[in-house]
Parts: C-alpha cells; structure tokens; sequence
C-alpha cells in the first residue's frame, strides 16, 4: 500500500482504552436481557409477582433512557473519562445491591440505581475513546464498539442461564462487581480525559427535568403498556404527559444558552437520518432477539439453557464481522451499509416466517436466519453511530452520542412492546400463527427502515467530514500533552 494511504499508527493503550470502553458497554446491554431467565428463581427466592418481577426489567430500563441527555451534556461539559469513571461506580453499587436483595422493592430500587450507572456511562463509553484514535480509524473504532453491544444483547440469557446454573441468580449481578473494579483501576491510566473545550457552566433549570422526567414517561406508557392496555387511561396519560414535556424541552433547547440537547446537531442530515434510521433497525433487532429465543423454547421446547446457546451464532459472527465492517464503512459509503444491513436482516423473520413449522430443524431455519441477522447487524448497528457522528464536531461527541442512545432505548422499548401486542392479538389463530404474524411484522419493519436509509441517509461524502476538520476537544490530564489523535 504507497504510503499515502497507510492508516496513521495507533498506540497501545489506544487500544486497551477501547477494550475498557467496550467492556463496559457490553455489561450495560448483557443487564437487559440476562433477568429474563433469572425470573423464575427470583420469583422461588423473593416471592415476587408478575407486577414486581416486569419492574425488574422496566426499572433498569426506565432508568437507562432517561438520564442519557443530561450524562451526554455533562460528559462533554465536565470530562468523559470522568462520567465513565462515575457511572462504572454507580453500576457497580447498583449490582452489588441487586445481588444482596432480600425483597422485591429491595431489587427493583438497586436496579434502577444500576441503570442510572449504565445510563451515566453510556454516552461517555464511546465519545471518551474516539479522541485516542486518528479520523481514518473512528469508523471501524465504532464498529468494534457497536459489535460488542449487538453481542451483549444476544448472550445475556445464555450467560445468565451458566451462571444460575453453577451458583445462583445473584451472581448475574455479583459478577459485575470485580469486572467494574478492575475498569476503575485501569481507566485513569489508560485513557485521557477530555471535553468540550467551549461548554458553558449553567443549567436549564426547567428542560433538564423536563426532559429526564419526559423520556422516563415515555418509556414507562411504552413499557407497561401490555400490561395496562395500550388503549388505556393510564397509558394514554402517561405517553401524553412524557411527549408534553419532551415538547418542553425541544422549546426550551431553542431559547436557553445551556440547553440540554444541541438542537444544531438536528440540522445535520447524516446525524438525523441515522438517529431515526436506527429507531427502525434497533426496534426490530431486539423484538427479534426476544421472539427467536421464544420459538426454541415455546414452538420446540428447548431448555432455556439450549435456547440461550440456541441464538448466539448471529450476534457472534455479527461480533467477528463488526470492525473489518466498520474499517470499510468511509470507503463503500454508510448508505450502501445501511441499505444491505436491513435487508439482510430482514431475511431473518422473512425466513422464519417463510420455513418455520413445530417439526422444523435448527440448523436449516434457524440457522441460516441467524447468519442473515449477523451480516445485517455487523454491517447496520454500529454504522448508524458511525454516520450519526460523521459530521459531529468531536468535542459534541458526548451529547451527540447520548441523542443516539436515546432514540435506540425508545426503539428498544416501542419493539418489544410492538411486538408482544401483535402476538398477543394473534393467539386465537394458534401459537405458530401468531408467531408468523410477527415474524411478518418484523420483516416489514426492516424493510421500511432500509427504503428509509437509502432516501434519506447521505452518500459517501466527496472530502474529509466537517468533523474532522474542526479543533479537536482539549485533552487534560497526564498525557495531556500527547496528540489526542493518538
């Protein structure tokens, strides 16, 4: 290769920082779904209802979301490695408590304490490790970084199933104890600490609570809305009053000198149209999750353990094919990415929906559809970061990434709860039906958000992207004087 086109070298802690950065953000997305398979025992253990075992998972949820605005805001105001360094903490307490509970209350309050840790850290995880790398690498940083997410979604039931299996469901919260302690240790020696060298100090004092307290509406009408009725009074306040303060915010971020959201990043095409493309992908991502795992256990009945194992072979090779993916992404175009990845998701449900019986084998349905599903996540879910931050000035990586999260933990919610409604709806036509219809549904899904990526997400840019041309956030600390390029 002439040397004009070599990649700038990175140095070794460069790449020691992404390993704790994408360690952390693989124990924040194992937490979401490694509960499920905990159910049962902690239901034996704490006595626990329907009600209170669903706020195990809703509170961590509800929590994540929310808070993900202010913690990009203040990671780029008052240091990222120090939000990371803050949220690890507080995840941490929080898992500690979660595997010392002895009531329900107990459990769900510690786990909404470890989701506002995963929420802290989350917008940090990522933007404090893109200063340590050059430009020509940050795409396949990201697609690193996005892959271990995607693989963290996948073998959380699978890890948890080993873990109950050998000790009990605590340790599904123990065990993140040491792992935190060990990233405290060494992310003050490994990564820099940086910022947004023009923040201002100051909050708005009315769209920061707005805000968190909006999102958190929101995903709680979207949430419990099964379990409510999504017709009801109660879910329809709840939703009304999370979207009026979120109009709150909007209004107040246009006019207040330290708004919680940077309403310049909006008029970015390659911010707005991966922040609302990935909304398509990531809803029907995870419902897809969820809905395989119940084929292997309810349609085959497979153990939750076989069932576990049963859907890692997608995300894993999604892991595999993720930084190669992302080291392309500049040159083939985010576009052309996003465009593939769909469709070749889509193939997953379209493929189950199609092949699927009660007597059918793994390897020739499920199989192939979790390879559709891996080429798809490899080549969409850390692209959409990627483009989302393209064209973001680095020192607003911290709230741009925390925009991002934010529309993923509302896809997140909005297809899970999508999906349970239809199958629910469908069940009087029998249990392989109903699961058709949802396979359906998802397909559709998919394929809405890939017409929508290719009208809407911008081509492969002719020159560098603004972003890279612009200063870069002011390094502090020791080593602040080496070159935040890496």
């Amino acid at each position: 290769m002439p040397s004009s086109q070599r990649l700038p070298p990175v140095e070794r802690r460069a790449w020691i920082a992404l390993g704790v950065s994408t360690l952390a953000a693989l124990l924040t997305v194992i937490d979401v779904s490694i509960v499920n398979v905990a159910f049962p025992s902690i239901r034996r253990d704490l006595g626990a209802s329907e009600a209170g075992l669903s706020w195990v998972l809703s509170g961590y949820s509800i929590s994540v979301g929310a808070f993900l605005l202010l913690a990009g805001r203040l990671a780029d105001q008052k240091g990222r490695r120090l939000l990371f360094m803050v949220g690890v903490g507080v995840f941490v307490v929080g898992s500690f408590l979660s595997g010392m509970a002895e009531s329900v209350t107990w459990l769900v309050s510690a786990r909404v304490l470890q989701g506002v840790g995963g929420s802290i850290l989350g917008p940090s995880s990522m933007s404090m490790v893109l200063p340590e790398f050059p430009p020509e690498r940050r795409s396949m940083v990201i697609g690193i970084w996005g892959a271990s997410a995607a693989l963290g979604a996948a073998v959380g039931p699978s890890l948890g199933a080993i873990l109950i299996d050998l000790a009990s469901w605590r340790w599904i919260f123990l065990v993140n104890v040491p792992i935190g302690l060990v990233l405290l240790a060494i992310t003050p020696r490994f990564v820099r600490e940086t910022r947004d060298p023009d923040a201002r100090g100051g909050y708005d004092l009315m769209g920061v609570p707005a805000g968190t307290l909006g999102i958190a509406l929101l995903l709680l009408g979207v949430v419990e809305g099964e379990r409510w009725g999504y017709g009801s009074g109660r879910t329809l306040a709840t939703v009304g009053v999370g979207l009026m303060l979120v109009v709150v915010l909007f209004v107040r971020s246009a006019r207040h000198p330290s708004p919680l959201i940077d309403l310049s990043l909006v008029r970015i095409r390659s911010f707005w149209s991966a922040g609302l493309g990935q909304v398509f992908f990531t809803s029907a991502f995870i419902a897809t999750i969820l809905f395989n795992t119940l084929l292997l256990q309810e349609l085959w009945g497979w153990s939750v353990l076989a069932a576990g194992f049963g859907v890692v072979p997608g995300p894993a090779f999604a892991a595999l094919l993720g930084g190669p993916v992302g080291s392309v992404a500049d040159r083939v175009g985010h576009r052309t990415l996003l465009v593939i990845g769909s469709v070749a998701a889509a193939c997953c449900p379209a493929w189950l929906w199609w092949g699927v019986t009660v007597e059918s084998s793994w390897t020739t349905t499920m199989l192939p559809a979790q390879l559709c599903l891996g080429i798809g996540v490899s080549c969409s879910f850390a692209t959409f970061a990627s483009l989302g931050l393209r064209d973001v000035p680095p020192a607003r990586f911290g709230v741009a990434s925390a925009m991002l999260r934010t529309l993923s933990t509302l896809g997140f919610a909005v297809g899970v709860a999508v999906a349970v409604a239809v199958l629910t709806a469908s069940l009087h036509l029998g249990r392989l039906a109903a699961f058709g219809r949802v396979w359906a549904m998802l397909t559709c899904t998919f394929m809405v958000g890939a017409i929508f990526c290719a009208v809407a997400c911008p081509g492969k840019p002719a020159g560098a992207p603004p972003a890279l041309r612009v200063r870069q956030p002011v390094p502090t600390g020791p080593g602040a004087h080496l070159d935040p390029g890496g």
